[in-house]
C-alpha cells in the first residue's frame, strides 16, 4: 500500500514539474525571443521606409515578412505549450483559444458545446483536463482522417464530463501496437488517474472514436 501511493506521488510529482518547465519555456519563447524578434523588426521596417535603392527595399521587404511570420509561429507555439488563459480565465477559455489554434492548423472543425455552470477547478485538474483534451484533438487530426469532431463539456455540482467524438475511420483498441498514439493514450489515462478522474476512450474500425473524461468537482 505505502509503495503504491509512494509511486502515485512520484507520478504526480514528475508531471507537475514538467507543466512548469512547459510553463517556463512559454513565456520564455514569448517575452524573451518573440520581443527580441519583434524589435529586429521594427526596425528593419524603419531601415526599409528610408531605402531609396528599389532592390534592396525588396529585399529587405521579404525579410520583414519572414521576421513577422517567425514571430506568429513563436506566439502561436507558446500558446500550445501553455496557454495563459488557463491560469487567468479558466479551463472553458483556454479550450475555446486552442480551438482556433487547433482549427487553423490542421483544418478540422471542432463543434464545442458546454452545458450547466462551469466551476473553478484546481490549477493542477485545469491542466490535466486541458492536456489529456489537447492530447484527443492532436490523434484525431494526426490519424482519424477526419474534418469534423463534436465535443460537449456537461457541469453539474459534483462532477465534470467530457466527451470528444469523431467520424474518422477509428482502430481496433485491442490491436493498438507500443507507439506514440498508444503511449499518448497511457499518459491521458494516467493524467485523469492522478487528478482522482478518469478517462475511457473507445473506437471501432469504420466507427470512429470516443474519449469520455469525467473528474469529481
Amino acid at each position: 500500500m505505502e509503495n503504491s501511493v509512494l509511486k502515485h506521488q512520484i507520478r504526480s510529482y514528475i508531471i507537475q514539474s514538467q507543466e512548469e518547465e512547459i510553463k517556463r519555456i512559454s513565456m520564455e519563447l514569448h517575452e524573451g525571443v518573440g520581443q527580441n524578434l519583434y524589435s529586429i523588426y521594427t526596425g528593419l521596417q524603419l531601415v526599409e521606409s528610408g531605402l531609396g535603392e528599389h532592390h534592396l527595399k525588396n529585399y529587405l521587404h521579404e525579410m520583414t515578412q519572414l521576421i513577422e511570420k517567425t514571430i506568429i509561429e513563436i506566439r502561436l507555439l507558446s500558446v500550445e505549450l501553455h496557454p495563459p488563459a488557463l491560469t487567468t480565465l479558466g479551463l472553458m477559455p483556454a479550450i475555446k483559444s486552442y480551438l482556433k489554434l487547433y482549427t487553423s492548423t490542421f483544418g478540422v472543425l471542432v463543434d464545442l458545446e458546454s452545458t450547466g455552470v462551469e466551476k473553478h477547478l484546481p490549477e493542477q485538474s485545469s491542466v490535466a483536463v486541458f492536456r489529456v483534451c489537447q492530447e484527443a484533438l492532436t490523434n484525431i487530426a494526426k490519424h482519424a482522417d477526419t474534418s469534423n469532431v463534436k465535443m460537449t463539456f456537461s457541469w453539474d455540482e459534483e462532477e465534470l464530463k467530457i466527451s470528444i467524438i469523431d467520424f474518422g475511420g477509428g482502430f481496433a483498441t485491442d490491436e493498438i501496437e507500443m507507439n506514440r498514439v498508444s503511449l499518448g493514450i497511457a499518459a491521458m489515462k494516467e493524467r485523469m488517474l492522478l487528478t482522482g478522474g478518469n478517462c475511457v476512450i473507445s473506437s471501432k474500425i469504420g466507427g470512429g472514436t470516443s474519449v469520455e473524461i469525467s473528474l469529481p468537482i
